[in-house]
């Protein structure tokens, strides 16, 4: 992490995940053998549900969770019951099937059977989130028309 603070938000984030019921199935505290800096274990958490802040918050830390589902329908209804929305992934052997789903996410931008190059970046194309994950768009045609003053003249047909 970038600091001891930050370090320590992780960390709590992690102990509320395990006394809200959450089970760490590796990871969870700090790695041996790095007492200098600000290191968090890369941390899993099972047999948890969406209503849990360790599945609810932007965490910035090596956290994730697994939250099982059994249709496509299922899958799209948890990852867009969240407050945020910068990026998604998707993996499938069925490319059609994951570009179905990817539409469906309400994020900025979904890597589809990949992950992320450069971060999931790619200046060409627009980058930014849905909901609380921002506002307007980087990058890309997109990003450069952040900066246009576009004006619209109508007129009506006839009045020449």
């Amino acid at each position: 992490m970038i600091n001891a603070r930050h370090r320590d938000r992780v960390e709590a984030l992690i102990r509320l995940g395990v006394e809200e019921g959450g089970q760490i199935a590796f990871g969870g505290g700090r790695p041996p053998g790095l007492a200098k800096g600000f290191f968090v274990e890369p941390t899993l958490f099972v047999g948890v549900d969406n209503s849990m802040a360790i599945c609810r918050q932007e965490i910035f830390g090596p956290v994730g969770v697994l939250l099982p589902f059994d249709t496509d329908d299922e899958a799209v209804a948890i990852a867009n019951d969240s407050d945020f929305g910068l990026s998604a992934g998707v993996w499938s052997a069925d490319p059609v099937r994951a570009y179905q789903i990817a539409r469906r996410l309400r994020t900025g931008g979904v890597l589809v059977n990949t992950v992320s190059p450069g971060g999931g970046i790619n200046p060409f194309a627009p980058f930014g989130g849905y909901k609380q994950s921002g506002l307007g768009r980087e990058w890309g045609t997109a990003g450069l028309e952040e900066y246009l003053e576009t004006k619209s003249i109508l007129w009506a047909a006839g009045n020449a």
